[in-house]
């Protein structure tokens, strides 16, 4: 039998849709709705870097205009219907997925025992009993709390003390949860003290588990290979995705579709049966501002061969090398990616330093009044009190 086609005009809205990126960033962007969206996502990545607002604070608010960070907090810390962990990075998670977690837990306390003894210093696996006694007896605590006695490393972000170590073990095998931060400092606490009891006590197997981790995947996706799958959570091994896709397919679960790219080429991946004969979302027209971490995004690759869009993080590049300005956000409009542009807080304002539109984005007076609106309105949602523009701003 052939397989059918997903073109490329088609693809991107299918999958535009399940980023909640096809709809007007219409909705309260608190309480119910905003866990919706969080709960459609899967996940959101959290990250420190705070240009003008924090990165996951920006994913959301491309989505739900109305959001500010304090209903995330509320969802988090207050409501406890959100979780923090790992996926790629530190990430936020719908509560009713830390079951699922459990296989996480176990996977990482095994690959940090044999990883984390060559990269780390100090005996941390020693002060394990430690730091969990220090919590129990004690309650809440940050890294800063532990290890009074031990020298604070001087090598940079990932140098830490013995007990720093033996907490971040503790978080990453599940033994504590994050419970709040402070800031950007995590505090914790004994996972049995945050954790609401019946996810707490709810049990899968593994095979239970990387079925909802697959399924999940293709859910939030729309469409994918098995190895984008097994990335989605990085949770399930490739193997593991692989296997799953084999059975799901030979029990008429899930169907090949060739996926086009911008470049014409066809990309077999796997999706729902009824991805063909679902509507084709409309895509609002609407020009937003994304976070370089928006979950869209995160595969650079996906994003080169659905939008013919080359992103990368220029925070990563040295200077001399840089074609883009530090930190660069991506700016898209309807289903298509038109550029990046170059912008920060600045002494109470958002100074826009340079757009750098697509090859072939014309940027004419309604596309510039469009984006100008956007950011004005980023401007708001980042406590800046005005925009201002680099004389040559527009590239």
């Amino acid at each position: 039998m052939s397989v059918p086609v997903l073109r490329n005009a088609d693809a991107r809205r299918v999958f535009l849709a399940h980023h909640g990126l096809a709809a007007r960033p219409s909705g309260s962007g608190k309480g119910a709705d905003l866990k919706t969206v969080i709960d459609d996502l899967g996940f959101v990545q959290l990250d420190s870097v705070n240009t003008f607002a924090r990165a996951h604070d920006l994913t959301l608010w491309s989505r739900r205009q109305q959001y500010r960070p304090k209903a995330l907090q509320h969802l988090l810390h207050r409501d406890r219907k959100l979780f923090e962990h790992w996926t790629h990075d530190a990430a936020i998670m719908p509560i009713e997925s830390f079951p699922h977690w459990r296989l996480r837990f176990a996977r990482d306390a095994v690959r940090m025992e044999q990883r984390w003894k060559e990269w780390r210093r100090g005996d941390f696996m020693g002060k394990i009993d430690a730091v969990l006694r220090r919590i129990a007896d004690e309650g809440r605590c940050t890294s800063g709390d532990v290890g009074a006695d031990e020298v604070r490393g001087k090598g940079g972000w990932w140098d830490w003390h013995p007990s720093k170590t033996a907490l971040e073990y503790l978080w990453r095998s599940g033994q504590v949860s994050v419970v709040r931060r402070d800031g950007f400092t995590k505090v914790y606490d004994l996972t049995e003290r945050v954790i609401p009891s019946q996810y707490l006590n709810a049990h899968h197997t593994e095979t239970e588990t990387i079925d909802w981790c697959c399924a999940g995947a293709l859910d939030r996706l729309g469409f994918g290979t098995s190895g984008e799958l097994a990335a989605f959570w990085d949770h399930v091994t490739p193997a593991e995705a692989k296997a799953w896709c084999a059975g799901a397919l030979a029990d008429g679960r899930i169907v090949e579709v060739d996926v086009e790219g911008v470049d014409g080429k066809l990309r077999r991946s796997f999706a729902w049966p009824d991805v063909m004969d679902r509507a084709v979302p409309e895509v609002a027209g609407r020009l937003r501002v994304l976070s370089p971490f928006d979950p869209a995004l995160r595969d650079r690759k996906r994003a080169e061969r659905l939008f013919g869009f080359h992103y990368r993080i220029e925070i990563f590049v040295p200077a001399p090398k840089r074609k883009y300005g530090y930190y660069v956000f991506p700016v898209i409009e309807g289903d298509r990616l038109i550029g990046r542009i170059d912008m920060k807080r600045e002494e109470g304002a958002l100074a826009v330093r340079a757009f750098w539109p697509e090859q072939g984005v014309r940027m004419g007076t309604g596309r510039v009044r469009a984006l100008e609106g956007e950011l004005e309105r980023a401007a708001a949602f980042g406590g800046c009190d005005r925009v201002w523009y680099l004389e040559d701003w527009m590239r």
